[in-house]
């Protein structure tokens, strides 16, 4: 929520873009005439320790008429756990009695490793009933009418965790159907204010928040997100990673993080062969075709990318292309951070968290 200058709507960083995949075909999505939307877990104020508020909490005798995204701009940690979201919980509450507030300003707060976490007193209770509003303090003119959430992390120039974007897609969507909501009524902070919240590249993924909220109100299959890497992305790890696998899957290129023309021809040829719109964009349907599972004992170019992805993800190791138990401890540490199954075994699931 924090002010600065004001960007462009819908500015995109470059090679900063996503893309999905339902039901082995990217961008399609299945619906169905009539949907319940699970029930979230958020952890009440109570669960991570808040302090009481301030002043008696307001609230409204009336539905709220819209969403509003934040991002918290504090760094974008790898620490997934449950105790770290709670500690970013209670330093959100402290900073806003810092500014004289009541309470924590917004309703919720979403953390990196994907916990929902309740953010002004009475927010869940109110939600549950789905009649009420609570009052908060997250955007100035439309506290009476906006519920806010809080993603954690600052996201200018970086896209969310993917637990962090799974949980505030369900939970908007938990939102819409208690109140009556639609998809439509997702906004960024910025949409309301003068500030740059929820930062450029979050922003830039609203259309596609509101297409999953939407899809998720109807029943249908959201998809997996995966980056989008094309000709001239700046050198990225993510990107060497990608080469590494077309290195696996026989072609002849340098792994150096540069996508270039000969990345791109390789690219190109990979998705000929595999049935795919060959166009040397990389999204959600290559990638799920280039991605190879591996384990430990395994070698070769597919470890290789295993290995740079989790230096990428600052768990930092040799570039050997041997699996061995080093590596295993690795992976099974990363599976938990990211509240995988924790089985050393690196396939969709665990590749999709490495990439995000």
């Amino acid at each position: 929520m924090k002010k600065i200058s004001r960007r462009t709507f819908g500015k995109l960083s470059m090679g900063v873009a996503m893309s999905v995949v339902v039901g082995g075909t990217e961008l399609r999505l299945l619906r169905s005439a009539h949907a319940v939307v699970p029930t979230p877990a958020i952890d009440g104020t109570a669960a991570w320790g808040a302090a009481a508020a301030k002043e008696p909490i307001n609230v409204l005798n009336q539905k709220p008429i819209g969403i509003v995204v934040h991002h918290t701009t504090n760094l974008n940690t790898n620490d997934f756990t449950r105790n770290k979201a709670w500690q970013v919980a209670r330093q959100i509450q402290q900073s806003h009695f810092n500014r004289g507030w009541i309470d924590t300003g917004q309703q919720f707060t979403i953390s990196r490793g994907g916990w929902i976490m309740e953010g002004r007193h009475q927010s869940l209770s109110i939600l549950q009933g789905g009649t009420k509003h609570v009052q908060g303090a997250h955007v100035d003119g439309h506290n009476e009418t906006h519920i806010g959430i809080e993603c954690e992390g600052l996201y200018m120039n970086v896209t969310p965790s993917l637990p962090l974007w799974n949980k505030l897609v369900g939970l908007i969507a938990y939102i819409c159907q208690q109140y009556g909501l639609t998809a439509n009524d997702i906004v960024g902070h910025r949409d309301l204010d003068s500030t740059s919240c929820p930062g450029d590249t979050l922003y830039s993924l609203l259309p596609q928040l509101r297409t999953a909220v939407d899809t998720t109100l109807n029943g249908g299959a959201v998809g997996r997100m995966w980056p989008v890497l094309r000709r001239n992305t700046p050198a990225t790890g993510l990107a060497k990673t990608m080469q590494y696998l077309l290195r696996a899957r026989g072609a002849t290129i340098t792994a150096d993080g540069a996508f270039g023309p000969g990345t791109e021809t390789a690219v190109k040829n990979f998705q000929t062969a595999n049935g795919l719109t060959s166009d040397g964009i990389v999204g959600a349907a290559t990638w799920e075709k280039l991605i190879m599972t591996v384990r430990l004992n395994d070698t070769g170019e597919a470890v290789k990318a295993l290995q740079n992805q989790l230096s990428v993800q600052n768990y930092p190791t040799t570039i050997d292309g041997s699996f061995g138990t080093g590596v295993n401890t690795l992976v099974r540490a990363f599976q938990t951070n990211r509240q995988l199954t924790v089985d050393g075994v690196v396939g969709l699931n665990s590749w999709n968290n490495l990439a995000m």
